[in-house]
């Protein structure tokens, strides 16, 4: 073996007792695994004293998610390669053909969607080559298309038509009746040609004996900025030699193609990166990109000048003032181009795409990742103007589809964050995320079976001991209730002080949680001493226990968090400590730990009505104004400011913070998440901000960042905006996906 391989196997061993070479151990993994994945290096390289087992790989891998989480799926992924084969983990396009020929009249066709794919283009080709096109039939699922999906059905089994039901998942009520129909198919009543085509997102409402009994067809969009560039050339109307070269303003036409197929790619791709991509992960699909590639050319085509007459030679010409005739030679595209930029950057950005953003930091986004690509400065300067900081990404040459084509397939298989307006640490994050991904479904099912096997009733005890030890230690820390009537009267009800009616409500919140989280435990650790029966609420707490997972029987009354169950206990005794300060103390504290509230928003709105009624300003012509401090709250922790709050506990994600200028900054390598200075909330009228270059920069309260309006009409997860100073233009950061984080 290989030095590196050598320090990693006395680390699996446990036999590396020096702390020097421990250390180096550390440098090489840590260097080491982004290319190449250390354990799995140590399978391929297996020996003797490797023994080249499944359980010593296994092994490896576990090392592997406690070092370098991000890398536990390609090192599976490898493994599962090299054990069982290529084909288990690479995606392949699906055959149509072949999926035909494995059905029949009484055997239904089920395309399982995932976001950004649509196998209608394909299966209306298929069709064609099947000589079924005048003999196909499509109904999208929803309220009240039931009776008419079922009446052609019905009619396609006498003509041996084919019938497509589309979107399923959006019938659940009607599934029962498809499960019936599809079982009571009689192959001899039924003409052979017959065929019952369906598409669903996966749904816990679709039939489960229709899934076991056709041909399943998954449809996923192709991975990477190239292959989803070159898919789009290869569909409807792009694949068009005639669409393509028929426009009457080519050149900015061609540009432009090119600019929205990449503008294409990245909204597609930037769902892998999770929050940081998107706040909620759109379904753009290729009907977006078919209807906007049309819409460009016929607003190019409407907005072109009028031609100039051909002289005798075949020169373009043109009449002068006095008369004469002129020729000319075409002038370039920046010259003689009119490109309405307002109509299409609307039609697309608010229309195709925009139409499924729902969220207004996602539509920020996507506006500004099309005005990257629909911009002036893509038509005027061609293959100088690049749509990424490297510089691998441009349009090419001017020249035919086959020109545009090459280029594609120069471009890296792999595309780097940059690509994206993503910094590299994005990498790390989408690579976690995928890892926490299958984690969680492994564990989603691995549960429910049991054995009769010695050793699964010694696990089943192990797992027993360990919730009954979990669940008395935090019956032991749980404090007792807020005394909310002796807070009341220590903090009463003040005109000038809305703080104190906001601390009564969250002790009142906390006790809620903290009561449902007590009685819940005293249940569980009763009914593992056979007290009392678990009901299934119980034993579904009772396993996320075991998981170390918080309960959905918490979070019905909790705040929003995504800590794991240990953590979650930590950050909730801190909580509950903050409170009972403040309580203990008489009078809130000079800096506010922002996390540690239950519900954000009533704090930051008591700030502004204490500045709204000792001024006399209606409260809805007051916001708050930002000014950045140092790192240490303790510095201010003596002197609380005279008017707003001194903020503490936030976290940047996506960008770094200089300390010394007291700005935003690129992230360091590998740091995904930085503190962020104590802010000074201070409130001020609305006409009166301060003004410098800064960047509206969105608070959210977990890192998941999706939200949803609440009953109160405030968002669960979106607190506010608050203005970073930057030297850089807001765009950089929106595309960096750049937030502010309570937890």
């Amino acid at each position: 073996m290989t030095l590196h391989h050598g320090y990693a196997f006395m680390l699996w061993s446990g036999s590396c007792s020096s702390v020097n070479w421990r250390r180096s151990l550390l440098l090489t993994l840590h260097s080491y695994l982004p290319q190449g994945i250390l354990c799995l290096s140590m399978w391929h390289n297996r020996s003797s004293a490797w023994h080249a087992s499944a359980a010593a790989y296994s092994s490896c891998v576990l090392c592997c998610r406690c070092l370098r989480p991000d890398k536990v799926v390609p090192a599976v992924s490898d493994f599962v390669s090299g054990t069982l084969g290529a084909q288990f983990v690479e995606s392949s396009a699906a055959d149509l053909a072949a999926c035909y020929a494995d059905s029949s009249a009484t055997t239904p066709l089920i395309f399982v969607l995932s976001p950004g794919s649509d196998p209608t283009a394909a299966l209306l080709q298929f069709a064609a080559e099947r000589n079924m096109s005048s003999r196909i039939s499509a109904i999208s699922l929803g309220q009240g298309q039931g009776p008419k999906a079922a009446a052609l059905i019905a009619e396609a089994q006498v003509s041996g038509s084919w019938v497509v039901l589309q979107n399923c998942h959006l019938a659940p009520s009607w599934m029962p009746n498809l499960d019936r129909i599809c079982e009571d198919m009689n192959p001899e009543a039924i003409n052979p040609e017959f065929r019952l085509w369906m598409t669903s997102f996966p749904s816990p409402k679709f039939p489960v004996n229709i899934l076991q009994s056709g041909v399943k067809i998954t449809n996923e969009p192709p991975a990477g900025v190239r292959a989803n560039m070159r898919r789009s050339f290869g569909i409807e109307p792009l694949s068009n030699q005639t669409f393509f070269e028929g426009c009457i303003q080519p050149l900015p036409f061609k540009r432009l193609l090119f600019g929205l197929t990449f503008f294409h790619a990245l909204v597609q791709e930037r769902r892998k990166y999770g929050p940081l991509g998107w706040n909620i992960p759109y379904g753009f699909d290729d009907g977006d990109l078919r209807i906007s590639a049309m819409q460009l050319k016929m607003f190019l085509d409407e907005a072109a000048p009028a031609q100039p007459a051909a002289s005798s030679d075949g020169r373009r010409s043109t009449m002068s003032s006095n008369g004469s005739i002129a020729a000319a030679i075409t002038p370039s595209a920046s010259t003689s181009s009119i490109v309405p930029f307002d109509a299409l950057r609307y039609t697309a950005g608010e229309c195709n795409y925009g139409g499924r953003v729902t969220d207004d930091k996602d539509r920020l986004l996507l506006s500004t990742i099309l005005a990257k690509c629909y911009c002036p400065e893509l038509v005027e300067q061609g293959p100088a103007y690049s749509f990424s900081a490297s510089g691998i990404y441009h349009t090419p040459e001017d020249g035919p589809r086959e020109n545009y084509l090459s280029y594609i397939d120069s471009l890296p298989i792999q595309p780097a964050p940059e690509a994206f307006g993503l910094h590299a640490n994005a990498a790390i994050t989408k690579d976690i995320n995928d890892t926490d991904l299958m984690l969680s479904s492994l564990l989603a099912m691995s549960g429910g079976g049991g054995g009769s096997s010695g050793g699964a009733a010694a696990e089943a005890a192990a797992v027993e001991a360990r919730v009954a030890a979990v669940v008395n230690e935090c019956l032991q820390k749980l404090p007792e209730p807020f005394d909310l009537e002796a807070v009341g009267a220590k903090f009463p009800v003040t005109y000038g002080q809305s703080l104190n009616t906001m601390l009564v409500q969250e002790m009142a919140r906390y006790n809620k949680l903290c009561n449902k989280i007590r009685d819940s435990l005293k249940s569980i650790a009763a009914a593992l001493k056979g007290l009392l029966v678990m009901s299934n609420e119980l034993e579904a707490a009772y396993r996320s226990i075991s998981l170390n997972q918080i309960p959905e029987l918490w979070k019905g009354v909790s705040y929003p968090s995504l800590r794991p169950l240990g953590s979650y206990q930590a950050d909730l005794y801190k909580r509950l400590d903050m409170l009972a300060s403040w309580a203990s103390s008489g009078k809130p504290p000079a800096v506010f730990w922002l996390p540690g509230f239950f519900f954000v928003q009533s704090f930051l709105t008591a700030g502004l009505q204490n500045f709204a009624r000792k001024h006399s300003i209606p409260i809805d012509m007051v916001g708050y104004d930002f000014e950045m401090m140092g790192m240490d709250p303790s510095k201010y922790s003596q002197s609380p400011p005279s008017e707003g709050l001194y903020i503490e506990g936030l976290y940047l994600e996506g960008a770094g913070w200089d300390a010394a200028a007291r700005q935003l900054c690129e992230s360091q390598p590998k740091v995904l998440f930085v503190p962020a200075p104590v802010m000074w909330f201070r409130p001020q009228h609305m006409d009166q901000y301060s003004s410098y270059q800064h960047y509206n920069c969105p608070m959210y309260r977990t890192a998941d960042r999706r939200s949803v309006l609440a009953t109160t009409g405030h968002s669960t997860n979106f607190v506010m905006f608050v203005r970073l100073p930057s030297s850089e233009p807001p765009h950089h950061w929106i595309m960096r996906g750049v937030a502010l984080l309570n937890n």
